[in-house]
């Protein structure tokens, strides 16, 4: 499985931390292309993890910055993209079971400890294959392709 990462420059130090540790374990990680500074802009790091997310069949995505909402909020701006803010596990769980998330954001502040615990369950969670939670992510995708017409 590949496994894009990005974050602004609140997150680098997690970042690191997180790639060796995903890569320990033997997946393949690939952190922006983008260069951290101070003036860094968050959407920048965002979108391009979301770009690669869709063009890469099956990927997913993790995504930092300061608190994980800013971030997420610009990943949901790619097409194809369905982001959550995860703050637990079982955030992490739901997000990808329920809501079909491809990409998860978290705080710069967070452990290490609790970032391995809430990426290991996102990566480990199976898509949902239950009916009413399909139906609700293919209405969000018709919605974004501009089909929806059931309001």
């Amino acid at each position: 499985m590949e496994i894009f990462i990005g974050s602004d420059h609140r997150g680098v130090a997690l970042k690191q931390e997180i790639i060796k540790s995903l890569e320990e374990d033997g997946f393949k990680v690939y952190d922006t292309k983008l260069t951290n500074n101070e003036m860094d802009d968050y959407p920048d790091f965002a979108f391009e993890v979301g770009e690669n997310v869709i063009k890469n069949k099956n990927a997913l995505g993790i995504l930092i910055c300061g608190n994980g909402i800013g971030i997420s909020i610009a990943a949901n701006k790619v097409k194809g993209i369905r982001c959550a803010r995860v703050l637990t596990e079982d955030d992490a769980f739901k997000s990808k079971n329920h809501n079909g998330a491809n990409v998860i954001a978290i705080g710069a502040e967070m452990t290490l400890r609790k970032a391995m615990e809430i990426i290991n369950v996102f990566i480990s969670t199976k898509s949902t294959s239950e009916e009413r939670h399909l139906k609700r992510i293919h209405k969000i995708i018709k919605y974004e392709e501009g089909q929806y017409n059931e309001l």
